[in-house]
């Protein structure tokens, strides 16, 4: 058993891998952090701990800031835990550091146990599906598409922090057109944020992580 830190903002998530951990007594402690401050703190305080990472949920403003973040962790041991990062992301995460684990929301029940079962014991764990993307660069299944072309180019724009005003003089489009498409993105998508917006975007492949995060 050994402490784990709880790196991601979606609630949910947190009370599900808390359950798991409290089911398979392998955490002797469980924290939970919002920021990538709050993470180095507790690895400060706790140099050994388990963190379980989902890095489209939180304010690393890049892959290297968080391979620099690991590596002052060296004794800790981190599994990176989403639901779908893309290709490059994970090509690149896990050659920066070939300690990395790495498993995802959508895998069964029992792929997550034997992540959070092997990163307690300080076991590297892959699921096959990030495997299979290493190997052979392909992705999990995209959800299905529900926006047209031009609404898939306006939510591209949006993922990148431009305006209605900015993607309409851009575009050349008029502001009514581009917040039309705006209200038709958020009601077909179901969400109530840009952020929600935006993490649609990287699943389905509108925006890639590598271009969110420049």
């Amino acid at each position: 058993m050994r402490t784990f830190i709880l790196a991601d903002n979606q609630d949910i998530t947190c009370e599900g891998v808390r359950s798991l951990l409290e089911s398979e007594a392998l955490a002797l402690h469980t924290v939970r952090v919002s920021n990538r401050a709050a993470l180095q703190s507790q690895l400060r305080l706790r140099p050994d701990a388990a963190v379980v990472l989902d890095y489209t949920l939180f304010d690393f403003s890049s892959l290297q800031q968080m391979l620099v973040a690991r590596e002052a962790a060296r004794s800790s041991s981190w599994l990176l835990f989403s639901d779908e990062p893309s290709v490059w992301f994970l090509r690149m995460a896990l050659s920066g550091d070939p300690t990395l684990s790495a498993v995802f929301k959508s895998d069964p029940r029992e792929e997550i146990i034997s992540a959070l079962s092997d990163v307690c014991e300080g076991r590297r764990y892959v699921s096959p599906v990030a495997a299979q993307i290493l190997e052979e660069g392909i992705a999990p299944p995209r959800e299905p598409d529900l926006l047209t072309p031009a609404e898939r180019a306006v939510l591209h724009e949006i993922a990148l922090g431009k305006t209605t005003k900015e993607i309409a003089w851009e575009k050349n489009l008029s502001f009514h057109t581009v917040n039309s498409h705006r209200k038709n993105i958020f009601r077909k998508l179901e969400v109530n944020n840009v952020h929600e917006a935006i993490r649609y975007a990287l699943r389905a492949g509108i925006i890639d992580q590598a271009e969110y995060y420049i």
